[in-house]
């Protein structure tokens, strides 16, 4: 049934006041403080461990996650569980070697790195595209997958949600990251508690269908039922194998979507960025546990949402046009719960979002304001007039995402396929600047460049070249598959690692040529003496004075990468822990 009773309103009200008084109390202590942008932006020094850790997972889990990955655990099984325990192996690869060298070099937002590592003009393209691809794709698609979930649940009216969504996060994001950071502790809280009576919920309908009773004789039930839902690697005659190309989980282009997203993210990094590194690492690998727990949560009831769908349960309600539609296995369960549960789990759901949103909202006005704002247009601009500027862009990015997201066409092609689908297009290329413009210092601003704009290219070229080229040749090896039609196409997470290897490769080349090209002083601008080349002179055949180009270059050291016991302890851990459930799964 989609409505809510009165407990669930009075469940939902107490969740939505504590949220507020808690931000109100935050954001009145931190008022009291001389505010900078760094603050504001960053809450530099303020957020401890366990807000930094509980903050970076409320804002990656949204609605995405709770509809559409148990929509793939209807449809694919446990196998989706990859995008969540993979994340947290990168998340500790991440701490260890990413955040030393932001925090070292004293990096804030992402272009910042690109206009210290690069130049100002690598710097400048991607932060006009990381503004685009966080208003038009990632904010729109939280805001309106959100809205569609909770009007499934609740009933109330799509355009109302999103507007209430809207408000609800501006209200928090305009209150700066220390009150976005803090307040996702509260909302994390629910996430869990909210997801986990969703799944006890699950768990108990399987068990009760077989006549038994609780949770483990449930995920029993579950196991031996469904034992087709249960195995983490396809191979290839498994008919989801384009959506997880078996191996290229572990080894392949499953990394460059991990390490783009939570090393190269100004919307993650950021929570990270105003932390010194102990906390900051602590807070990561604090998220990677919680990492190890969101299947369980955004997974396992999709799963027993499909043992019920095929023992007769749900026939009418999982369908969508006359299919079933596997994103609907999160909003019927939902709709099974009892007055009471079904607040708080509806809480949970809306924790998510509006944490997403505010994360995501945040990261747009400080990319804005401090990378293009600060440096296009008003270059003297005080830190009070910072501040209200990232306020006003947080308004405004939130306004263009309610007006344009019922036009995307989100719904159609579900939310985790339609951001998997747009961000992928450059994640393989973008990663390729970054891993290179960290660990090696001949790479030049134009190999950047190109990785940039050739990365793109590429990442189109691979989805069409199906379309004119017969690549059936690549079956055997996995890496292409009869789409039904008779066209071989290649698996998009293989897509993405052939762009890398190949972004790599060309920025090598590049960076060597230009590494060993001389430049006469006449031809140098002031900014390129500063920036791009050395102070060796030498002399050519004609007697003229040159300079050879250098990479700009950052304070990158090993005694950066080496970790307190405690965290190796922790490491270890989780990778005990993802080693054992890829064995028992496999």
């Amino acid at each position: 049934m989609k409505t809510l009773e009165t407990k669930d309103y009075i469940v939902f009200l107490v969740y939505f006041l504590i949220i507020a008084v808690y931000g109100f109390w935050v954001y009145r202590r931190k008022k009291s403080a001389s505010a900078s942008s760094k603050d504001y932006f960053l809450a530099e020094g303020s957020l401890t461990w366990w807000a930094i850790g509980a903050s970076l997972i409320a804002s990656n889990i949204s609605a995405e996650q709770f509809i559409g990955m148990s929509g793939s655990g209807f449809k694919l099984g446990l196998a989706i569980a990859t995008y969540e325990w993979m994340a947290a192996a990168t998340l500790i690869i991440v701490a260890v070697f990413f955040i030393p060298v932001y925090l070292k070099n004293k990096i804030y937002t992402m272009p910042q790195f690109l206009n210290q590592r690069y130049n100002s003009t690598v710097s400048m393209i991607m932060a006009v595209f990381w503004l685009l691809l966080y208003v038009v794709v990632n904010l729109t698609s939280i805001l309106y997958l959100g809205a569609l979930a909770i009007t499934s649940i609740s009933g109330i009216d799509l355009n109302i949600c999103m507007l209430a969504l809207a408000a609800f996060a501006v209200i928090i994001t305009l209150g700066g990251m220390k009150v976005i950071g803090y307040t996702d502790v509260i909302q994390v809280f629910f996430l869990i508690l909210g997801g986990l009576a969703t799944t006890y919920l699950a768990l108990n309908m399987v068990s009760e269908h077989y006549g038994s009773s609780g949770v483990l004789s449930g995920f029993g039930h579950l196991t031996s039922k469904a034992g087709d839902h249960f195995h983490m690697i396809f191979d290839k005659s498994n008919p989801n194998y384009m959506s997880l190309p078996g191996l290229t989980v572990l080894i392949g282009g499953m990394w460059i979507v991990n390490l783009n997203y939570w090393g190269c993210n100004q919307y993650i990094t950021q929570r990270a960025l105003g932390a010194d590194l102990k906390t900051a690492r602590g807070g990561i690998l604090f998220a990677a546990f919680l990492k190890m727990l969101m299947p369980l949560i955004v997974v396992i009831p999709g799963i027993a949402a499909y043992l019920l769908y095929k023992e007769g349960a749900f026939q009418t309600e999982m369908l969508q046009n006359g299919e079933v539609n596997p994103d609907k296995a999160y909003p019927v369960l939902l709709n099974l719960l009892p007055a009471g549960l079904k607040g708080l789990s509806f809480a949970a759901l809306v924790a998510a979002v509006v944490a997403s949103l505010a994360g995501k909202a945040n990261s747009i006005a400080t990319i804005f304001t401090l990378d293009i704002y600060k440096k296009v247009f008003n270059t003297n601009a005080d830190e009070k007039k910072l501040v209200n500027i990232g306020k006003i862009t947080v308004v405004a990015a939130m306004l263009l995402a309610i007006i344009i997201a019922p036009h995307l066409g989100i719904d159609k092609k579900g939310g985790f396929e339609y951001i998997q689908e747009y961000t992928g297009f450059v994640s393989p290329g973008i990663f390729a600047m970054f891993i290179l413009g960290f660990f090696w210092k001949r790479t030049t601003s134009n190999a950047a460049l190109f990785a940039t704009i050739g990365g793109f290219i590429l990442s189109v070229f691979f989805k069409f070249l199906p379309t004119f080229a017969d690549l059936s040749f690549l079956a055997s090896s996995g890496f292409s598959k009869d789409n039904g039609s008779g066209v071989y196409e290649i698996p998009f997470l293989d897509r993405m690692g052939f762009v890398f290897v190949i972004c790599v490769a060309i920025m090598v080349v590049i960076s060597l040529i230009e590494g060993k090209k001389p430049v006469s002083d006449d031809e140098l601008t002031e900014a390129d003496e500063l920036h791009e080349y050395g102070d060796e002179v030498v002399t050519s055949e004609t007697g003229t004075s040159v300079k050879v180009k250098k990479s700009k270059g950052l304070e990158v050291d090993t005694s950066m990468f080496k970790t307190t016991p405690g965290f190796a302890v922790g490491a270890l851990i989780i990778v005990g822990l993802l080693v054992a459930l890829y064995t028992i799964f496999w």
